[in-house]
């Protein structure tokens, strides 16, 4: 390698570790700031029965977007205002049992500033994210949240750097804080995303993916396997039920079993399915979840499960791949 290179990546590789230090060490040492005023801050949200307007302009009002974004999907109802359109309309948008949670390093946005006084005399509550805690915008918030850093990441010691990655963690923080007060469950978090993996694993239940009885092969105990085998390749599962007169589940025949009866010499032209079905299988009720079905086949490694209603007979089945179509696994 050029000798030039060498130097140049070896400067990049440096400037890059630096920077995640400074940050690093930057977030570490909000922990030790967090105290009263933290928990003020959730106090005051909790008590409230409006949303909460996160606010900000520039690098802050990025950080302040995502802030909203992750109290919104976490128990907290909030949305993003930018400061400067707050002051041409917006804050139209704030009542009475709103929290507006304004985030800036300086402290000192004219943006931010103009709208404080509005706020208040909305009756709104004010909490502060700011770097300043003597600055004119925590001077008059009801609650003051600290971020202040050593220094930027930036070798300059200017672009926000190192300021909003703290600004980023107290929201998370914040967030966090909130979601535990509020007992928000994972089912919770799953109906506020819908669309995502999240939400198909959480709110996807057994009677949702699995195939009705109907639609399931069935024989009964005392049928030549030889006839429980043309119903198992006819229904396409790799598996019949096996039930009696009033579709109780007395079995279950794979292809797992017809290997193992294979192995041990049975005749498959005199046989019963009754000699060689599973007993007493594995089944689930419609109302769980799938992935609870995705447990139970993944940890009795089974491909195939039936499906029992609350009187104990056959509703239906479902089988890894109807798992895989439904995106559940």
């Amino acid at each position: 390698m050029d000798p030039i290179t060498a130097s140049a990546e070896s400067r990049v590789i440096a400037l890059a570790r630096r920077v995640l230090r400074i940050e690093a060490d930057a977030v570490a040492a909000l922990a030790d700031r967090i105290g009263g005023e933290f928990e003020r801050a959730v106090d005051i949200i909790l008590k409230r029965h409006g949303r909460v307007i996160v606010t900000g302009i520039g690098k802050s009002g990025h950080i302040a977007r995502k802030l909203a974004a992750t109290l919104a999907s976490t128990g907290t109802p909030a949305y993003f205002v930018h400061a400067a359109e707050a002051a041409h309309g917006d804050l139209g948008m704030i009542t009475p049992e709103d929290v507006v949670i304004a985030m800036s390093n300086s402290g000192s946005s004219e943006e931010l500033l103009m709208i404080v006084p509005l706020v208040k005399r909305q009756g709104a509550r004010l909490i502060a994210m700011t770097g300043k805690p003597e600055s004119p915008l925590a001077r008059e918030a009801d609650c003051h949240l600290e971020v202040a850093v050593a220094e930027e990441a930036c070798p300059l010691n200017l672009a926000p750097t190192a300021s909003t990655t703290a600004a980023l963690a107290l929201g998370d923080a914040l967030a966090v804080a909130l979601l535990d007060a509020r007992g928000f469950a994972a089912e919770d978090f799953a109906r506020s995303h819908p669309g995502g993996a999240l939400g198909r694993r959480l709110l996807t239940h057994v009677g949702d993916v699995m195939r009705a009885a109907d639609a399931v092969p069935q024989v009964a105990a005392d049928v030549a396997l030889t006839q429980a085998l043309l119903a198992m390749t006819a229904g396409g599962m790799g598996m019949t039920a096996i039930t009696d007169g009033a579709g109780l589940p007395l079995g279950i025949f794979t292809d797992g079993d017809l290997r193992r009866a294979l192995e041990k010499g049975v005749d498959v032209r005199t046989a019963r399915v009754s000699e060689v079905m599973t007993r007493n299988p594995r089944s689930i009720g419609p109302g769980a979840l799938a992935v609870e079905a995705a447990e139970v086949m993944e940890r009795m490694r089974i491909s195939q499960l039936l499906v029992v209603n609350e009187a104990g007979r056959l509703a239906g089945a479902l089988t890894t791949h109807d798992l895989m179509l439904a995106k559940v696994i």
